[in-house]
């Protein structure tokens, strides 16, 4: 899939163009991106970065940091994509002004998106008004219960297998490998511990059964109780793997929620329990 930055860098060519921030790219978001598909035109997303919310200065915790969201748009068929950069010039555009810079500029004749779908200044443009400026605006109507804050939600309570429903795929957590405090090697189960950007939603603290890089991996999320951690570490011990992941990407999905972190009465104690993580990890299926 091509990506741009500019509305410069696509040609002006009939689109079909699915548009909307897309965060976790959630069974809503994919019937948006299949509707722009089977339009038969260029199959293109219109797509924000950053998140408008965080533009405005609040907090948002994404389900996806961006490289991962253009990915699962491009697994769904999109051949192009344009990022457009958030800020508070584009919030403050008129909404006629926008769909002439950025859609006709780009050759849009198609629009899709959700119902709900709202831009430009005060949110004041809708499908309805793209109709009366000439565009073939396309509703997708929304799907029940599905949403990225429900899916947050569930999130931050543990509810793994719920939240995959919603995506239709397990959630994930995605950061780069960096070196930590290696207690896991010494204890026979190296992981690799990963720095997340900043905005990504982390989910409930526990440990997970999950896979990663094509292994299978038991995940820990929280402080490390045991040796009275207090900073959030993600960690992921991936079953039967011999190499090295330091500077690398890692996308880890999350299958099952095992059990709430814990203290021990000792090491082994702590050794045991980890074995079994695994074993449980060992027998895990993806949700359904």
């Amino acid at each position: 899939m091509k990506v741009a930055h500019d509305v410069g860098e696509l040609r002006k060519q009939p689109r079909a163009v699915a548009i909307g921030t897309f965060d976790g790219v959630h069974l809503g978001h994919r019937r948006v991106l299949e509707a722009a598909v089977a339009a038969g035109l260029m199959p293109t997303v219109v797509t924000f970065d950053p998140h408008p919310r965080i533009a405005f200065g609040y907090e948002v915790e994404l389900l996806t940091p961006l490289r991962r969201r253009l990915e699962l748009i491009g697994d769904a068929g999109i051949e192009e994509t344009l990022v457009v950069e958030f800020d508070l010039d584009l919030a403050r555009l008129q909404p006629e002004e926008f769909a002439e810079r950025v859609l006709a500029s780009i050759g849009t004749e198609v629009v899709v998106a959700g119902a709900d779908f709202r831009f430009g200044q005060g949110r004041a443009g809708d499908l309805d008004l793209l109709r009366t400026l000439g565009f073939d605006a396309r509703t997708v109507p929304l799907v029940e219960s599905v949403s990225s804050s429900r899916i947050r939600e569930l999130l931050r309570a543990g509810e793994i297998e719920r939240a995959a429903g919603l995506l239709g795929r397990p959630p994930e957590v995605e950061g780069t490998v960096v070196g930590g405090d290696a207690r896991g090697g010494t204890l026979g189960f190296p992981t690799a511990n990963l720095r997340l950007e900043p905005d990504l939603l982390v989910p409930a603290y526990g440990i997970y059964a999950g896979a990663a890089d094509g292994r299978r991996a038991a995940v820990s999320i929280g402080t490390n109780p045991h040796y009275g951690g207090a900073e959030r570490r993600v960690e992921a011990y991936l079953l039967d793997f011999e190499g090295d992941l330091y500077g690398r990407r890692l996308v880890v999905q999350l299958w099952r929620r095992l059990r709430d972190e814990q203290s021990f009465g000792s090491e082994e104690e702590l050794v045991a329990q980890i074995a079994r993580d695994v074993e449980e990890t060992r027998a895990a299926e993806p949700p359904a």
